[in-house]
C-alpha cells in the first residue's frame, strides 16, 4: 500500500543511485544525553558527518560544550543549536560562543526555540544573526518549516515565516559564512516539494537541508509529530496506523526519501541540498538505516 497521495498522476521512481546521491553529506541530530549512549561515533557515522547538538531548555552549557568537544575530537563537524529564547543576554551569548570556539566549533544553528516566554532580550534567530557574536563561524544555519509554524503565524498562514526567510536570504548575501535552512521533519514528499518551490518563487535561495525522521516506532513518531506541530504530512502516519498489517512495524523513511530523491534527480536545480535526520528511534538505528540504504553515503568511518 502506498503511503503517499500525490496530486500528479505519475511521480518519477528513484533508483538506488538517486537515493545514494540524495543522501550524500547527510547530517544527524543528538542531545548530550543521547550522545552518551554512543561509545564511538566513528563506528556508526561517515567521517566528517555534521552532527547537530540540540540545546534543550535546562541543559547546562558545560554539557553542551563537553559533548561538542567529544564529537569533534572523533572527527565530526559539530553544529550546536543556539535557541534565542533561552539566551538571557549578550554576555551569555558571547560566553557560549567563546566556549564553543575554544573546543573548535565553527558552526551553529540559529533558531527561536520552543519556549513561550523568552528568558531575556532575544526572541528570534534574526537577533542572534545581527548580534555580531558569530564572527569567525564558517557556517550559520537557520530553521525552516515546510508545513508552517503557528508560533510565528498564528493565523495559519506563512506570511511572517516567508518575510523572515527573505530577511535571512539578504543576510546571507552580506556575510562570509555559508548559510542553509535546516527544517522540521516531515513524512510526505508532496508538501515539501511545493514548499521548496515556493521558497524559490519568493526569492529565498538558501539551500534546504530537509528534516526527516529516522526509523522509529509509529507511536513514537506520532507523539513527536503532534508535539512539534507537524501538519499535513501527519496524515501519512495516521493512515499507516489504520493499516493493521503495518501498525506494529517500525516506520522507515524509505518512501519520502525515494520520492524526494527521484524529484531531485529529475530536477537538478531543486533547492534541497542535503538530508538532516532526527533519530527519534535511536542514533544507531538511524545510522544503520542510512548505511543499508545509502551505499557509500552511509559508510561509517570504521567498523564497530
Amino acid at each position: 500500500m502506498a503511503l503517499f497521495s500525490f496530486r500528479k498522476p505519475a511521480a518519477p521512481a528513484a533508483s538506488g543511485a538517486d537515493l545514494e546521491a540524495f543522501l550524500k553529506g547527510w547530517s544527524i541530530e543528538v542531545m548530550p544525553r543521547t550522545a552518551e549512549k554512543v561509545a564511538d561515533f566513528r563506528a556508526i557515522l561517515p567521517l566528517g558527518t555534521r552532527v547537530y547538538i540540540a540545546h534543550i531548555e535546562g541543559t547546562p552549557i558545560e554539557e553542551m560544550v563537553a559533548t561538542a568537544k567529544r564529537i569533534g575530537d572523533e572527527g565530526f563537524a559539530v553544529m550546536p543549536h543556539f535557541p534565542a529564547r533561552i539566551i538571557k543576554d549578550k554576555a551569555t551569548l558571547t560566553d557560549w560562543v567563546s566556549r564553543y570556539k575554544d573546543v573548535g566549533v565553527r558552526q551553529g544553528l540559529m533558531l527561536a526555540g520552543g519556549v513561550a516566554t523568552p528568558h531575556g532580550e532575544y526572541h528570534s534567530s534574526m537577533q542572534l544573526l545581527e548580534s555580531g557574536a558569530f564572527d569567525g563561524f564558517e557556517r550559520l544555519h537557520v530553521a525552516g518549516h515546510p508545513e508552517g509554524n503557528k508560533d510565528i503565524d498564528p493565523d495559519g498562514s506563512d506570511r511572517a515565516v516567508m518575510e523572515a526567510a527573505r530577511w535571512k536570504t539578504a543576510f546571507a548575501e552580506r556575510t562570509d559564512a555559508k548559510m542553509a535552512m535546516a527544517t522540521q521533519f516531515c513524512f510526505d514528499a508532496a508538501p515539501v516539494i511545493a514548499w521548496v518551490d515556493r521558497l524559490k518563487a519568493e526569492g529565498v535561495d538558501l539551500p534546504v537541508h530537509i528534516g526527516v525522521a529516522g526509523p522509529a516506532k509509529l507511536q513514537t513518531l506520532i507523539k513527536f509529530a503532534i508535539a512539534c506541530g507537524v501538519g499535513p504530512s501527519l496524515k501519512v502516519l495516521q493512515k499507516r496506523a489504520l493499516d493493521v498489517t503495518k501498525l506494529l512495524l517500525p516506520y522507515e523513511p524509505t518512501d519520502v526519501l525515494n520520492a524526494l530523491a527521484a524529484h531531485k534527480a529529475a530536477n537538478p536545480g531543486f533547492g534541497i541540498e542535503q538530508v538532516h535526520f532526527f533519530p527519534l528511534g535511536g542514533i544507531k538505528t538511524n545510522a544503520e538505516w542510512v548505511t543499508a540504504n545509502g551505499g557509500l553515503s552511509g559508510k561509517p568511518a570504521r567498523a564497530a
